[in-house]
């Protein structure tokens, strides 16, 4: 009898991690990354390597808006307790395609570019600099610190019927893993 529920909690289990979605595979990385003390404060510069499959890049030539998202942390190692988070910033990007000036159009905010190109659109969204993270006086000098940076697609901002297609589709699980660094602050240069 004992080994009949073993065998059933067996099946039962592996029923449940079928039914599970995996979690996505990152596409790309992040080859650069960095962080630069100057009298404003500490800012972030990066080059991510990410490359835009086919099927998104039809979707925004489509015109369907993609969402990208830049994720940075900022921790302070405590030996005692979990690491303490200092800073959380995320940075968005909205990439979409209009058909009257045959355009590309990158927005950050209220700032806007247009590009001719999809390529030269993407280029310039995978590379961020001066990207404002903290105020010189938040971290105090001679610290070490940790830092994490990730890049991804963000689906959850996708109209809703993407939504639903991007659950089940990898082309739509788009983005890199954390990269993680530690840094010692100091102030401006």
């Amino acid at each position: 009898m004992a080994s009949v529920a073993k065998l059933l909690r067996a099946a039962l289990l592996a029923l449940l991690l079928g039914l599970l979605p995996l979690p996505a595979v990152a596409e790309g990385d992040i080859g650069y990354a960095e962080i630069v003390a100057s009298e404003e404060g500490y800012v972030v510069n990066a080059d991510i390597n990410l490359d835009l499959n086919q099927r998104l890049a039809d979707a925004v030539t489509h015109g369907v808006s993609l969402y990208f998202t830049a994720e940075f942390i900022v921790e302070q190692p405590r030996w005692y307790w979990f690491d303490e988070a200092i800073v959380e910033r995320a940075l968005n990007f909205r990439l979409s395609y209009h058909a009257i000036t045959r355009s590309f159009r990158l927005s950050v905010g209220n700032f806007h570019q247009s590009f001719d190109t999809l390529d030269s659109a993407v280029r310039t969204m995978l590379r961020i600099r001066n990207w404002q993270i903290v105020p010189v006086d938040e971290l105090d000098a001679g610290e070490s610190y940790r830092a994490a940076l990730r890049f991804f697609l963000d689906t959850s901002l996708l109209p809703k019927p993407f939504q639903v297609t991007a659950l089940g589709s990898r082309d739509w699980n788009l983005g890199t893993d954390w990269m993680r660094w530690t840094f010692l602050a100091g102030g401006p240069r």
